[in-house]
């Protein structure tokens, strides 16, 4: 007699949120139909094998899913790093982070936030287009040396300076870390989330790129509209006011 009890109720749930996960994650980075593809076969390894028991054309496809686990783990590499660091940037995980990072204070004055918020307001009012990245818990040393390191304090006159359009840095991403200037001219990842709207730029394709791969929140300012948005976990917040911005950075 088959028991079937809470475990396996249970089992069912865990296995079905991490497919549907798994599809959202590949559906962001447009590889939807390489998902409908593994479950094609894996469905017809299931029938071959445990239905209708074709022993060698079932030995065959149990070779090719012994080795597909490690050809999976190559193809995908980078959803699965937006995957696991996902998971490390959940507000669950937030004691396990403060246990593993020295107890540095994260008090926001103030004084630290305004400087970007009348410089964004500033080049808004110009259109002047900029991408200002500021690290949270995740590192982006990697981001930090594709660009030209200044380490310098956050000040309002050389934000403006830097992407200024005749600045030979105006092109890249600002890296701002533990409240200073850390780098400029940065290249970011593109995202190819197809769900972006046609009227958004390279530069929110950059910062949406780089909020799916770390818990950063990047700040944009088109040189079109001269509309002030933010990207944050993979989501945008458009056309924010001065004090929008000011209570997002102040979080």
């Amino acid at each position: 007699m088959i028991s079937f009890g809470i475990k396996d109720v249970l089992d069912i749930f865990a296995v079905a949120l991490l497919l549907y996960y798994t599809y959202r994650v590949m559906k962001e980075s447009s590889s939807a139909n390489i998902f409908y593809g593994i479950l094609v076969f894996i469905v017809v390894w299931v029938f071959v094998s445990q239905l209708f028991e074709m022993r060698l054309l079932g030995s065959i496809l149990d070779k090719l899913v012994s080795m597909g686990a490690i050809a999976l783990v190559i193809l995908f590499q980078e959803e699965l790093r937006h995957f696991l660091s996902t998971i490390g940037s959940r507000k669950g995980t937030g004691v396990l982070v403060r246990l593993f990072r020295r107890n540095t204070s994260s008090e926001t004055k103030r004084e630290d936030i305004m400087p970007i918020v009348m410089a964004c307001m500033s080049m808004s009012k110009q259109k002047v287009g900029a991408l200002i990245v500021i690290e949270k818990n995740v590192g982006l040393t990697d981001i930090i040396n594709s660009g030209d390191i200044i380490n310098a304090n956050i000040n309002q006159r050389l934000i403006e300076n830097i992407f200024f359009k005749n600045s030979p840095l105006h092109d890249g991403a600002m890296i701002i870390s533990h409240m200073r200037i850390k780098a400029a001219g940065c290249i970011l990842p593109i995202s190819h989330n197809t769900d972006i709207p046609k009227s958004l730029g390279l530069r929110h394709r950059a910062a949406l790129g780089i909020s799916q791969k770390s818990d950063c929140l990047a700040i944009i300012v088109s040189e079109e509209t001269g509309a002030i948005s933010t990207a944050e976990n993979g989501q945008f917040q458009l056309r924010l006011s001065a004090e929008e911005l000011e209570r997002k950075l102040s979080q």
